[in-house]
């Protein structure tokens, strides 16, 4: 019930399965050799092949397909020893060769899942159906001249893994949470760097409706969505399309459609095509790919930690929240940077308290300042030293937080601001009792008022020591020489 949406004639299923374009992470394209890096000036990038000359032939970059092999295993799929390209029959100006290599009757790699995680607490499996290679297109712009177009073959023939999702994702939220964990794992693989602002990371989005028990309905595709929060917009509009049409006793058609962001809602640009409309036949310039075993096994045995099994080894080793957990593992670099800081921290039991750190005051400044994890304003063992300045002591949490917010700004080592500043804890017994008895002498009614069982007196007197040493104070310290002046 908790998947289904309610109507004015009942209720509703969303059924939605999601077509991810990854690109590969490879210096070349996938059949020409010709650089695949991305930001160069339009048209330096193109070979013969790319520009759809007569007479060139496609090899095969070997890298890539062990790429796909890689991402096979991380998606928890089934690596096929044999695979076949075919063509794709289609027309479009960016499009020079008239067809597209890809591969639909025997792709490298079937089946597959990824757990997600919802925002109740509980996990979802999400089926794969396939993960195939294929080809990309050109890029066309229309908006740098009144009346003409513009390609761009740079990404022509750039390498891409579509990678295929079972039609079991019911909401905008789990189709978010599953391109995220999908992004996550080719991002630990380094088999694709999910960059979806420059494009090399695109999802397609079939949605549909039906009433429950009664057959799948038709579904309308929402092509090149390229950010997780415009999909789920864009899922949000469809659906509330659709349900209006139906509700009215409409028909849906069956189509592409496009996401616009600045009005937040999809629009027609063609009717949807089916598998006979583009013609497929195997490639003829391309012989089967047929793996060996051995070269399986070699990645298989070298595959990285990936998401889901980091967040358990950091739940177990470091004694984490699994939400804390999940957060850190998202992001490799955010996972990687968390280990480096925690292996150089001198102070036992310092897990936490990082990770504490970085997911309250690191990210509320990378998001204020715009920064990522890559280039913070301070050297990742400057965060270490910080926590290490805490658990000996040195200074408290909440000066702890000065000093960050100065290490932020000047990137100076924290050890160096508590010198500069006169931040550093005071521990001195001797100097903590004189200033608790300035306090008790000073406040001598509230002193009363907690003798006589008002325990909530306590932390107004523990802020007036505090103040009396300028925050210095340790609070352990602090409290425990009150407690015992007190009685």
């Amino acid at each position: 019930m908790e998947n289904l949406i309610k109507g004015q004639t009942g209720l509703w299923e969303v059924v939605i399965g999601l077509e991810v374009h990854a690109q590969v992470s490879s210096k070349a394209k996938l059949f020409s050799g010709a650089s695949a890096v991305f930001g160069a000036e339009p048209n330096t990038q193109v070979t013969y092949l790319d520009a759809g000359m007569p007479g060139m032939l496609p090899v095969l970059n070997k890298f890539c397909v062990d790429q796909a092999i890689k991402t096979g295993f991380g998606i928890n799929a089934t690596v096929n020893r044999v695979s076949i390209f075919d063509r794709k029959n289609y027309f479009y100006a960016d499009l020079p060769l008239g067809y597209q290599i890809s591969q639909l009757y025997y792709p490298i790699v079937t089946g597959g899942y990824v757990d997600i995680d919802l925002e109740n607490g509980k996990s979802k499996r999400v089926n794969i159906t396939r993960l195939h290679l294929e080809q990309d297109a050109g890029k066309s712009t229309h908006d740098l001249h009144p009346s003409l177009s513009y390609i761009d073959f740079n990404r022509a023939g750039v390498a891409l893994m579509e990678i295929v999702s079972e039609p079991e994702i019911n909401s905008s939220q789990e189709a978010m949470s599953y391109v995220k964990k999908l992004r996550s794992i080719l991002r630990y693989l380094g088999t694709c760097d999910g960059n979806m602002e420059q494009g090399s990371l695109r999802v397609d989005a079939n949605i549909s409706l039906h009433k429950p028990g009664t057959p799948f309905g038709t579904r309308a595709e929402i092509k090149n969505v390229n950010s997780v929060r415009f999909l789920g917009q864009a899922i949000e509009y469809e659906i509330a399309r659709q349900l209006e049409i139906l509700e009215n006793g409409g028909v849906i058609v069956q189509e592409t459609r496009l996401f616009d962001p600045s009005r937040c809602e999809t629009r027609s640009l063609r009717s949807k095509e089916d598998a006979m409309d583009y013609r497929y036949f195997h490639d003829p310039d391309l012989r089967p790919v047929v793996l060996d075993e051995a070269r399986i096994e070699t990645i298989r045995a070298n595959m990285p930690e990936l998401p889901d099994a980091k967040r358990e080894r950091f739940i177990k080793e470091f004694a984490l929240s699994e939400y804390d957990a999940n957060v850190l593992v998202a992001e490799k670099e955010v996972a990687d940077f968390y280990e480096q800081i925690v292996s150089s921290v001198k102070g036992q039991g310092a897990a936490k308290l990082i990770a504490n750190w970085l997911i309250v005051e690191v990210f509320a400044a990378m998001n204020r300042d715009h920064k990522t994890i890559d280039n913070l304003p301070f050297a990742p063992n400057h965060l270490a030293e910080l926590v290490d300045l805490i658990i000996d002591d040195t200074i408290s949490g909440k000066i702890a937080k000065d000093v960050f917010a100065k290490m932020w700004e000047s990137g100076k080592a924290p050890a160096q601001l508590v010198e500069e500043l006169g931040l550093k804890q005071v521990s001195d017994t001797s100097v903590i009792e004189k200033a608790v008895d300035e306090v008790i002498a000073a406040n001598a009614a509230q002193v009363e008022q907690y003798r006589a069982g008002k325990q909530q007196i306590f932390g107004f007197l523990v802020g007036q020591v505090m103040k009396v040493l300028q925050g210095k104070a340790n609070p352990g310290v602090a409290n425990q020489i009150l407690k015992d002046k007190l009685g």
